[in-house]
Protein backbone atom coordinates (compact mmCIF):
# COMPACT_ATOMS: atom_id res chain seq x y z
CA UNK A 1 0.00 0.00 0.00
CA UNK A 2 0.77 3.88 -0.08
CA UNK A 3 3.85 4.84 1.83
CA UNK A 4 2.91 7.99 4.24
CA UNK A 5 5.73 10.66 2.57
CA UNK A 6 5.30 14.21 1.18
CA UNK A 7 6.11 13.33 -2.04
CA UNK A 8 2.53 11.15 -2.91
CA UNK A 9 -0.52 11.37 -4.39
CA UNK A 10 -3.41 11.95 -1.47
CA UNK A 11 -6.44 10.11 -1.76
CA UNK A 12 -9.90 12.35 -1.26
CA UNK A 13 -13.31 11.46 -0.26
CA UNK A 14 -15.62 13.75 -2.46
CA UNK A 15 -18.51 16.02 -1.27
CA UNK A 16 -22.08 15.15 -3.01
CA UNK A 17 -24.66 17.85 -3.80
CA UNK A 18 -28.39 15.96 -3.97
CA UNK A 19 -30.26 19.06 -5.40
CA UNK A 20 -33.77 18.26 -6.98
CA UNK A 21 -32.63 18.38 -10.62
CA UNK A 22 -30.27 15.55 -10.01
CA UNK A 23 -30.61 12.13 -11.46
CA UNK A 24 -32.38 9.86 -8.88
CA UNK A 25 -30.44 6.73 -7.32
CA UNK A 26 -28.74 4.32 -9.20
CA UNK A 27 -29.62 6.27 -12.38
CA UNK A 28 -26.72 8.72 -11.34
CA UNK A 29 -22.91 8.53 -11.94
CA UNK A 30 -22.70 11.37 -9.14
CA UNK A 31 -24.31 7.94 -7.19
CA UNK A 32 -22.23 5.29 -7.82
CA UNK A 33 -18.94 7.65 -7.60
CA UNK A 34 -20.11 8.33 -3.97
CA UNK A 35 -20.94 4.73 -3.50
CA UNK A 36 -17.31 3.94 -4.44
CA UNK A 37 -15.29 7.33 -3.03
CA UNK A 38 -17.19 7.20 0.46
CA UNK A 39 -18.87 3.64 0.53
CA UNK A 40 -22.58 5.74 0.64
CA UNK A 41 -25.47 3.52 0.19
CA UNK A 42 -27.38 4.71 -2.54
CA UNK A 43 -31.04 5.85 -1.50
CA UNK A 44 -32.94 5.36 -4.74
CA UNK A 45 -35.47 8.01 -3.99
CA UNK A 46 -32.72 10.62 -3.78
CA UNK A 47 -31.65 12.96 -6.55
CA UNK A 48 -28.05 12.56 -6.72
CA UNK A 49 -26.68 16.12 -8.85
CA UNK A 50 -22.96 17.08 -8.22
CA UNK A 51 -20.11 15.12 -7.22
CA UNK A 52 -17.56 18.17 -5.91
CA UNK A 53 -13.71 17.86 -5.44
CA UNK A 54 -12.11 20.64 -4.22
CA UNK A 55 -11.82 23.25 -1.51
CA UNK A 56 -15.30 25.19 -1.65
CA UNK A 57 -16.42 25.37 1.12
CA UNK A 58 -19.84 24.85 -0.05
CA UNK A 59 -18.74 21.33 -0.75
CA UNK A 60 -15.06 20.53 0.48
CA UNK A 61 -13.06 17.27 0.03
CA UNK A 62 -11.45 15.89 3.09
CA UNK A 63 -8.23 13.54 2.93
CA UNK A 64 -9.09 9.79 3.29
CA UNK A 65 -5.57 9.08 4.57
CA UNK A 66 -6.39 5.47 5.92
CA UNK A 67 -5.77 5.79 9.75
CA UNK A 68 -2.57 8.16 8.83
CA UNK A 69 -2.13 11.65 10.65
CA UNK A 70 -4.20 13.38 8.22
CA UNK A 71 -7.14 11.46 7.97
CA UNK A 72 -10.38 13.40 7.89
CA UNK A 73 -8.34 17.00 7.95
CA UNK A 74 -9.99 18.71 5.17
CA UNK A 75 -7.96 19.22 1.63
CA UNK A 76 -7.88 23.50 2.65
CA UNK A 77 -6.32 23.41 5.79
CA UNK A 78 -3.60 20.49 4.69
CA UNK A 79 -3.08 22.72 1.57
CA UNK A 80 -2.95 25.68 3.95
CA UNK A 81 -0.26 23.80 6.02
CA UNK A 82 1.17 22.54 2.80
CA UNK A 83 1.52 25.29 0.63
CA UNK A 84 4.33 24.43 -1.53
CA UNK A 85 2.13 21.10 -2.72
CA UNK A 86 0.40 24.04 -5.27
CA UNK A 87 3.76 24.84 -6.65
CA UNK A 88 5.30 28.88 -6.33
CA UNK A 89 3.53 30.53 -9.33
CA UNK A 90 0.24 28.92 -7.79
CA UNK A 91 0.71 30.03 -5.02
CA UNK A 92 2.15 33.47 -5.85
CA UNK A 93 -1.23 34.56 -7.84
CA UNK A 94 -4.17 32.43 -5.92
CA UNK A 95 -2.66 31.97 -2.46
CA UNK A 96 -2.84 29.00 0.05
CA UNK A 97 -5.81 27.46 -2.01
CA UNK A 98 -6.61 25.64 -5.24
CA UNK A 99 -7.65 27.60 -7.92
CA UNK A 100 -10.24 25.30 -9.41
CA UNK A 101 -12.96 23.32 -8.83
CA UNK A 102 -13.57 19.75 -10.11
CA UNK A 103 -17.01 18.18 -10.30
CA UNK A 104 -19.73 15.41 -11.89
CA UNK A 105 -23.35 16.45 -12.87
CA UNK A 106 -25.95 14.12 -13.53
CA UNK A 107 -28.62 16.32 -14.79
CA UNK A 108 -31.92 15.16 -15.19
CA UNK A 109 -34.29 17.93 -15.79
CA UNK A 110 -33.55 21.70 -16.46
CA UNK A 111 -30.84 23.84 -14.15
CA UNK A 112 -32.10 27.58 -13.66
CA UNK A 113 -31.37 29.92 -16.30
CA UNK A 114 -28.12 31.69 -14.98
CA UNK A 115 -24.96 33.69 -15.76
CA UNK A 116 -21.99 33.91 -13.28
CA UNK A 117 -20.62 37.26 -12.81
CA UNK A 118 -16.91 38.38 -13.28
CA UNK A 119 -15.07 39.47 -10.29
CA UNK A 120 -15.31 42.96 -9.34
CA UNK A 121 -19.40 41.99 -9.73
CA UNK A 122 -18.62 38.78 -7.60
CA UNK A 123 -16.73 41.08 -4.48
CA UNK A 124 -19.86 43.80 -5.05
CA UNK A 125 -22.96 40.99 -4.64
CA UNK A 126 -20.80 38.67 -1.83
CA UNK A 127 -20.22 41.90 0.16
CA UNK A 128 -23.88 42.60 -0.36
CA UNK A 129 -26.34 39.16 -0.15
CA UNK A 130 -23.18 36.72 1.60
CA UNK A 131 -26.07 34.65 2.00
CA UNK A 132 -26.78 34.28 -2.10
CA UNK A 133 -23.13 35.21 -3.31
CA UNK A 134 -21.30 32.49 -1.06
CA UNK A 135 -17.53 33.97 -2.46
CA UNK A 136 -16.23 37.08 -4.33
CA UNK A 137 -14.69 35.36 -6.93
CA UNK A 138 -15.87 34.98 -10.71
CA UNK A 139 -16.72 31.11 -12.12
CA UNK A 140 -16.11 30.82 -15.33
CA UNK A 141 -16.50 26.97 -16.23
CA UNK A 142 -16.24 24.02 -18.85
CA UNK A 143 -18.75 21.26 -19.07
CA UNK A 144 -17.53 18.00 -20.85
CA UNK A 145 -19.76 15.59 -21.74
CA UNK A 146 -19.61 11.71 -20.49
CA UNK A 147 -23.28 10.95 -22.35
CA UNK A 148 -24.69 12.64 -24.75
CA UNK A 149 -25.14 16.19 -23.47
CA UNK A 150 -27.75 18.94 -23.28
CA UNK A 151 -27.39 22.68 -22.86
CA UNK A 152 -28.51 26.27 -23.78
CA UNK A 153 -25.92 28.61 -24.07
CA UNK A 154 -25.54 32.24 -24.90
CA UNK A 155 -28.08 34.00 -27.46
CA UNK A 156 -29.14 33.11 -30.95
CA UNK A 157 -27.90 35.46 -33.73
CA UNK A 158 -29.88 38.73 -34.70
CA UNK A 159 -31.67 36.97 -37.58
CA UNK A 160 -32.75 33.88 -35.99
CA UNK A 161 -34.03 36.26 -33.14
CA UNK A 162 -36.22 37.93 -35.63
CA UNK A 163 -37.32 35.11 -36.81
CA UNK A 164 -38.71 34.46 -33.33
CA UNK A 165 -40.25 37.55 -32.90
CA UNK A 166 -42.23 36.63 -36.02
CA UNK A 167 -42.82 32.89 -35.14
CA UNK A 168 -43.80 33.38 -31.42
CA UNK A 169 -46.34 35.85 -31.01
CA UNK A 170 -46.56 35.03 -27.22
CA UNK A 171 -42.87 36.69 -26.99
CA UNK A 172 -44.68 39.72 -28.72
CA UNK A 173 -47.35 39.82 -26.47
CA UNK A 174 -44.99 39.97 -23.39
CA UNK A 175 -42.86 42.36 -24.70
CA UNK A 176 -45.04 44.91 -26.39
CA UNK A 177 -44.86 45.74 -29.89
CA UNK A 178 -42.67 48.52 -29.46
CA UNK A 179 -39.54 46.24 -28.14
CA UNK A 180 -40.33 43.75 -30.59
CA UNK A 181 -39.90 46.23 -33.37
CA UNK A 182 -37.24 48.00 -32.11
CA UNK A 183 -35.15 44.45 -33.08
CA UNK A 184 -36.84 43.58 -35.98
CA UNK A 185 -36.07 46.59 -37.83
CA UNK A 186 -32.53 46.68 -36.73
CA UNK A 187 -29.70 45.91 -38.87
CA UNK A 188 -26.42 44.52 -38.50
CA UNK A 189 -25.29 47.37 -40.20
CA UNK A 190 -26.75 49.70 -37.62
CA UNK A 191 -23.39 48.58 -35.40
CA UNK A 192 -23.19 45.93 -32.40
CA UNK A 193 -24.10 48.66 -29.48
CA UNK A 194 -27.35 49.06 -31.32
CA UNK A 195 -27.76 45.34 -31.74
CA UNK A 196 -26.81 44.77 -28.25
CA UNK A 197 -29.23 47.72 -26.79
CA UNK A 198 -32.10 46.23 -28.69
CA UNK A 199 -31.48 42.46 -27.74
CA UNK A 200 -30.47 43.95 -24.01
CA UNK A 201 -33.92 45.90 -24.01
CA UNK A 202 -36.18 43.03 -25.66
CA UNK A 203 -34.73 40.27 -23.30
CA UNK A 204 -35.21 42.30 -20.08
CA UNK A 205 -39.18 43.51 -21.27
CA UNK A 206 -39.40 39.68 -21.12
CA UNK A 207 -37.52 38.80 -17.99
CA UNK A 208 -39.35 41.24 -16.04
CA UNK A 209 -43.22 39.93 -17.45
CA UNK A 210 -45.85 39.56 -14.45
CA UNK A 211 -46.76 36.26 -13.22
CA UNK A 212 -49.87 36.23 -14.90
CA UNK A 213 -49.09 37.60 -18.42
CA UNK A 214 -46.55 34.96 -18.42
CA UNK A 215 -48.94 32.16 -17.38
CA UNK A 216 -51.29 33.22 -20.25
CA UNK A 217 -48.62 33.38 -22.40
CA UNK A 218 -47.75 29.86 -21.76
CA UNK A 219 -50.75 28.43 -22.29
CA UNK A 220 -51.35 30.23 -25.58
CA UNK A 221 -48.04 28.52 -26.53
CA UNK A 222 -49.07 25.52 -25.42
CA UNK A 223 -52.60 25.08 -27.49
CA UNK A 224 -50.93 26.91 -30.40
CA UNK A 225 -47.92 24.14 -30.36
CA UNK A 226 -50.56 21.58 -29.89
CA UNK A 227 -52.60 22.38 -32.93
CA UNK A 228 -49.55 22.89 -34.77
CA UNK A 229 -48.47 19.24 -34.23
CA UNK A 230 -51.09 17.93 -35.86
CA UNK A 231 -49.95 19.57 -39.19
CA UNK A 232 -46.41 19.59 -38.98
CA UNK A 233 -43.73 18.47 -36.72
CA UNK A 234 -42.58 20.75 -34.03
CA UNK A 235 -39.13 21.94 -34.25
CA UNK A 236 -36.93 21.03 -31.65
CA UNK A 237 -36.48 24.53 -29.86
CA UNK A 238 -40.63 24.04 -29.89
CA UNK A 239 -40.09 20.26 -28.61
CA UNK A 240 -37.74 21.30 -26.08
CA UNK A 241 -40.26 24.57 -25.19
CA UNK A 242 -43.10 22.12 -24.10
CA UNK A 243 -40.48 19.86 -22.10
CA UNK A 244 -39.42 22.54 -19.71
CA UNK A 245 -43.35 23.64 -19.28
CA UNK A 246 -44.14 20.28 -18.12
CA UNK A 247 -40.66 20.63 -15.54
CA UNK A 248 -41.62 24.05 -15.13
CA UNK A 249 -44.84 25.55 -15.43
CA UNK A 250 -45.71 28.72 -15.58
CA UNK A 251 -41.92 30.23 -15.78
CA UNK A 252 -40.63 33.00 -17.92
CA UNK A 253 -37.82 30.56 -18.42
CA UNK A 254 -40.03 28.59 -20.39
CA UNK A 255 -40.07 31.27 -23.08
CA UNK A 256 -36.92 32.67 -22.86
CA UNK A 257 -35.54 29.53 -23.74
CA UNK A 258 -36.17 30.73 -27.61
CA UNK A 259 -33.64 33.37 -27.15
CA UNK A 260 -30.93 30.93 -26.79
CA UNK A 261 -28.46 28.17 -28.95
CA UNK A 262 -29.97 24.83 -27.96
CA UNK A 263 -26.68 23.32 -27.98
CA UNK A 264 -25.78 18.81 -28.04
CA UNK A 265 -22.75 17.68 -26.99
CA UNK A 266 -21.68 14.51 -27.98
CA UNK A 267 -19.32 12.03 -25.61
CA UNK A 268 -15.60 13.66 -25.72
CA UNK A 269 -16.85 17.77 -26.63
CA UNK A 270 -16.95 20.38 -23.86
CA UNK A 271 -18.61 23.59 -23.68
CA UNK A 272 -16.82 26.72 -21.90
CA UNK A 273 -18.70 29.60 -20.31
CA UNK A 274 -17.32 32.52 -19.55
CA UNK A 275 -17.99 35.11 -17.06
CA UNK A 276 -21.94 36.73 -18.02
CA UNK A 277 -22.82 34.41 -20.13
CA UNK A 278 -26.18 33.02 -19.97
CA UNK A 279 -26.64 29.34 -19.89
CA UNK A 280 -28.66 26.26 -18.46
CA UNK A 281 -27.77 22.57 -18.80
CA UNK A 282 -30.58 20.88 -19.45
CA UNK A 283 -30.03 16.91 -19.34
CA UNK A 284 -27.14 14.57 -19.44
CA UNK A 285 -23.81 14.05 -17.29
CA UNK A 286 -20.62 15.69 -17.49
CA UNK A 287 -17.49 16.87 -16.32
CA UNK A 288 -17.48 20.06 -14.88
CA UNK A 289 -14.73 22.22 -13.93
CA UNK A 290 -14.52 25.85 -13.14
CA UNK A 291 -12.73 28.98 -10.90
CA UNK A 292 -13.50 27.86 -7.18
CA UNK A 293 -16.93 29.83 -6.56
CA UNK A 294 -20.77 28.77 -6.19
CA UNK A 295 -21.69 32.26 -7.61
CA UNK A 296 -24.95 32.12 -9.64
CA UNK A 297 -27.22 34.52 -10.76
CA UNK A 298 -30.52 32.78 -11.47
CA UNK A 299 -33.88 34.06 -13.69
CA UNK A 300 -35.57 31.57 -15.07
CA UNK A 301 -36.75 27.57 -14.24
CA UNK A 302 -36.07 27.86 -11.12
CA UNK A 303 -37.76 27.73 -7.77
CA UNK A 304 -34.72 29.31 -6.04
CA UNK A 305 -33.81 33.04 -5.22
CA UNK A 306 -34.12 35.34 -9.30
CA UNK A 307 -32.34 38.36 -9.53
CA UNK A 308 -33.78 39.51 -12.52
CA UNK A 309 -32.44 42.79 -12.07
CA UNK A 310 -29.28 41.90 -11.99
CA UNK A 311 -28.93 39.35 -14.55
CA UNK A 312 -30.19 41.68 -17.00
CA UNK A 313 -28.31 44.27 -16.65
CA UNK A 314 -24.94 41.98 -16.12
CA UNK A 315 -25.00 39.38 -19.92
CA UNK A 316 -22.27 40.54 -22.27
CA UNK A 317 -25.33 40.30 -25.07
CA UNK A 318 -22.79 37.98 -27.47
CA UNK A 319 -24.90 36.48 -29.98
CA UNK A 320 -23.75 33.67 -32.05
CA UNK A 321 -22.94 29.46 -31.08
CA UNK A 322 -20.59 28.86 -28.92
CA UNK A 323 -17.43 27.31 -29.23
CA UNK A 324 -16.84 23.31 -29.09
CA UNK A 325 -13.76 21.89 -27.92
CA UNK A 326 -13.12 18.55 -29.30
CA UNK A 327 -9.99 18.47 -27.44
CA UNK A 328 -6.80 17.55 -28.77
CA UNK A 329 -4.07 14.74 -28.35
CA UNK A 330 -1.77 15.33 -25.57
CA UNK A 331 -0.15 11.48 -26.36
CA UNK A 332 -1.91 8.41 -27.91
CA UNK A 333 -3.87 8.15 -24.39
CA UNK A 334 -4.74 11.06 -23.52
CA UNK A 335 -6.99 14.04 -24.56
CA UNK A 336 -6.80 18.02 -23.56
CA UNK A 337 -9.22 20.55 -23.07
CA UNK A 338 -8.07 23.65 -22.82
CA UNK A 339 -10.45 26.41 -22.14
CA UNK A 340 -9.65 30.43 -22.29
CA UNK A 341 -8.87 30.67 -18.52
CA UNK A 342 -6.06 30.62 -16.59
CA UNK A 343 -7.66 28.15 -13.67
CA UNK A 344 -8.49 25.09 -15.01
CA UNK A 345 -7.74 22.43 -18.25
CA UNK A 346 -9.27 19.05 -17.92
CA UNK A 347 -7.69 16.25 -19.81
CA UNK A 348 -9.33 12.54 -19.72
CA UNK A 349 -6.87 9.44 -20.49
CA UNK A 350 -8.19 6.32 -21.66
CA UNK A 351 -5.86 3.75 -20.99
CA UNK A 352 -6.71 0.42 -22.66
CA UNK A 353 -5.64 -3.00 -20.89
CA UNK A 354 -2.14 -3.82 -20.49
CA UNK A 355 -0.73 -0.38 -21.37
CA UNK A 356 1.36 2.49 -19.75
CA UNK A 357 0.76 6.00 -20.33
CA UNK A 358 3.00 9.15 -18.46
CA UNK A 359 1.32 12.60 -17.12
CA UNK A 360 4.57 14.85 -16.61
CA UNK A 361 5.69 17.22 -14.22
CA UNK A 362 3.70 20.65 -14.38
CA UNK A 363 4.05 23.01 -11.81
CA UNK A 364 0.75 23.11 -10.52
CA UNK A 365 -1.89 20.77 -8.50
CA UNK A 366 -3.83 18.67 -9.64
CA UNK A 367 -6.84 16.52 -8.62
CA UNK A 368 -7.27 12.78 -10.84
CA UNK A 369 -10.76 10.76 -11.19
CA UNK A 370 -10.79 7.53 -11.58
CA UNK A 371 -14.39 6.98 -13.73
CA UNK A 372 -14.01 3.60 -15.00
CA UNK A 373 -12.07 0.46 -14.44
CA UNK A 374 -8.66 -0.17 -12.78
CA UNK A 375 -4.93 0.65 -12.54
CA UNK A 376 -1.43 1.65 -10.97
CA UNK A 377 -0.01 4.92 -10.58
CA UNK A 378 3.27 5.50 -9.58
CA UNK A 379 5.47 8.24 -8.66
CA UNK A 380 8.66 8.35 -7.13
CA UNK A 381 8.67 5.30 -4.32
CA UNK A 382 4.85 5.59 -4.07
CA UNK A 383 2.98 3.20 -5.97
CA UNK A 384 -0.62 2.31 -4.97
CA UNK A 385 -3.86 0.43 -7.08
CA UNK A 386 -6.40 3.17 -8.08
CA UNK A 387 -10.01 1.84 -9.05
CA UNK A 388 -13.58 4.06 -10.33
CA UNK A 389 -14.75 6.44 -7.81
CA UNK A 390 -10.92 7.27 -6.49
CA UNK A 391 -10.34 10.49 -6.21
CA UNK A 392 -6.33 11.56 -5.95
CA UNK A 393 -4.99 15.11 -4.90
CA UNK A 394 -1.70 15.61 -6.94
CA UNK A 395 1.16 18.16 -5.53
CA UNK A 396 2.87 20.19 -8.22
CA UNK A 397 6.38 19.26 -9.85
CA UNK A 398 5.24 15.43 -9.77
CA UNK A 399 5.74 13.06 -12.75
CA UNK A 400 2.76 10.32 -12.55
CA UNK A 401 3.22 6.47 -14.56
CA UNK A 402 -0.11 5.20 -14.82
CA UNK A 403 -0.21 1.67 -16.30
CA UNK A 404 -3.12 -1.32 -16.69
CA UNK A 405 -2.81 -4.77 -16.50
CA UNK A 406 -6.55 -6.90 -17.29
CA UNK A 407 -8.34 -3.62 -17.02
CA UNK A 408 -9.19 -0.47 -19.20
CA UNK A 409 -8.78 2.51 -17.06
CA UNK A 410 -10.72 5.76 -17.87
CA UNK A 411 -9.51 8.47 -16.00
CA UNK A 412 -10.02 12.48 -15.84
CA UNK A 413 -7.39 14.95 -14.50
CA UNK A 414 -8.07 18.77 -13.12
CA UNK A 415 -5.07 21.37 -13.59
CA UNK A 416 -4.06 24.86 -13.41
CA UNK A 417 -4.17 25.33 -17.79
CA UNK A 418 -0.85 24.95 -19.11
CA UNK A 419 -1.33 28.41 -20.64
CA UNK A 420 -0.73 29.76 -17.16
CA UNK A 421 2.31 28.25 -17.09
CA UNK A 422 3.55 28.92 -20.48
CA UNK A 423 3.17 25.20 -21.22
CA UNK A 424 1.28 22.69 -23.71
Amino acid sequence: MAKANADRLRRLRAWVQNYDWGKYGAEAQVARLLALNCGVEIEPERPYAEFWMGTHGSGPSFLADEGGEDENVGLKEWIGKNPNVLGHKVLENWGSDLPFLFKVLSVAKALSIQAHPDKELAKELHKLLPNLYKDGNHKPEMALAITEFRALCGFITLEELKGVLEDVPEIVELVGTASANQVLNIDEQDGAEKVKFALRSVFTQLMSASKEMTMKAISKLKSRLHKVSQLRCLTEKEQLVLQLERQYPGDIGVISAFFFNYVKLNPGEALYLGANEPHAYLSGECIECMATSDNVVRAGLTPKHRDIQTLCSMLTYKQGYPEILKGFPLSPYITRYLPPFDEFEVDLCILPKGSSTVFPAIPGPSIFLAFVGEGTLHTGSWKDIVTEGDVLFAPANMEITISTASSELQLYRAGVNSRFFHVL
